[in-house]
């Protein structure tokens, strides 16, 4: 069988960096192109040093030149949505890492893989050990009535709260059918984070963190802790390849990769 023929958007930077040496390393896929705004060869070396391919900062010049069957993005919020239009009207698949899309971006991305039939995943985060936090979280929260979330991340992290965390609370309260309960305050503080669900989100911004974050429930006499640190891009990329050897076989948007992997409904 044919590999995978892939082009990375946001090629120079961390995350698409990493997904190039992802590329190269794994079997079944070929990386034959990459795109990034603020590309300034026209050449990109691979890791190995083997060879090069195609880097413009023009995404339609080189699909033309480099015919890919999935698109892999981890660019930026802006450029995104653009990359996602000009990709699916060209029958080209998509695997999404950039996060800030709203619900009606989400919903145009699903519009537009059905009329073109193609497949699409979005999902906030790609490592695995993240995804059964999450999906743990959704366990517990059915038989606790508070919680919280301390979400930390390194001091170049633009968004806060993180679209993990985001993502984390709003299936927590989705799997108990309801927001939890908030504990009651004499007056309102900015110390408490931000309200999702009813959680309280803490976001921290510090050089020295990569991601870590840790879901606490709450009931009487007792709490439950699910932890989840990140050392390294790397544990990123078992699940970004996961997502790009999967989604030449679906249709329309599939977001969260614990749909893509069938623990939705678990």
């Amino acid at each position: 069988m044919a590999p995978i023929r892939v082009v990375v958007h946001g090629a120079s930077g961390r995350m698409g960096q990493e997904v190039v040496r992802a590329l190269c390393r794994e079997s079944g896929m070929q990386l034959v192109g990459a795109v990034d705004l603020k590309a300034l060869e026209d050449r990109l070396p691979l890791p190995d040093g083997s060879d090069t391919v195609p880097l413009s900062p023009d995404l339609e010049k080189i699909i033309a030149e480099c015919q890919p069957a999935v698109i892999i993005d981890f660019s930026t919020a802006r450029a995104v949505m653009p990359a996602v239009r000009v990709a699916i009207k060209r029958g080209i698949h998509l695997v999404i890492g950039t996060t800030g899309l709203n619900a009606d971006e989400l919903g145009e991305i699903d519009s537009l893989a059905k009329e073109y039939n193609v497949g699409v995943v979005v999902a906030s985060n790609f490592a695995l050990g993240a995804i059964m936090m999450i999906h743990l979280a959704r366990i517990a929260a059915k038989y606790f009535d508070y919680a919280e979330i301390i979400e930390q991340h390194h001091h170049l992290k633009a968004d806060a709260p993180s679209g993990t965390a985001l993502t984390t609370a709003r299936a927590m309260a989705e799997a108990r059918g309801k927001p939890f309960s908030k504990p009651v305050e004499k007056e309102a503080s900015d110390s408490r984070g931000q309200q999702v669900e009813g959680i309280s989100i803490h976001s921290v911004r510090l050089p020295g963190i990569l991601a870590r974050q840790e879901v606490i429930l709450g009931g009487p006499g007792q709490t439950l802790s699910l932890k989840h640190d990140t050392v390294s891009r790397e544990c990123y990329m078992p699940g970004v390849m996961i997502a790009a050897k999967e989604v030449v076989k679906k249709k329309g948007l599939i977001y969260g990769l614990d749909t893509l992997l069938g623990l939705r409904g678990v």
